[in-house]
């Protein structure tokens, strides 16, 4: 699945993402430290994988990287 950064704290590493359907979904330092991403800007496009169903409170980014490169690929 797809989404746009809509909010990143660098201080934290915690931001959220927004949706194609305008939902606006969380994601935790642990999911942006884990993505070997070193910063994320405001309207960057990404992959992500959300914890549950995307139209459920509660659900949140529990993995995040950059469009076009792999899951599985590690970023250098």
């Amino acid at each position: 699945m797809q989404a746009s950064l809509h909010t990143f704290d660098p201080g934290t590493t915690a931001g959220s993402v927004i949706l194609d359907t305008g939902k606006v979904v969380p994601f935790a330092a642990e999911a942006f430290d884990a993505s070997g991403l070193r910063h994320l800007r405001v309207g960057q496009r990404l992959s992500i994988e959300l914890t549950g169903d995307p139209e459920v409170e509660g659900t949140s980014v529990s993995r995040l990287w950059i469009v076009g490169i792999g899951a599985d690929q590690t970023i250098r």
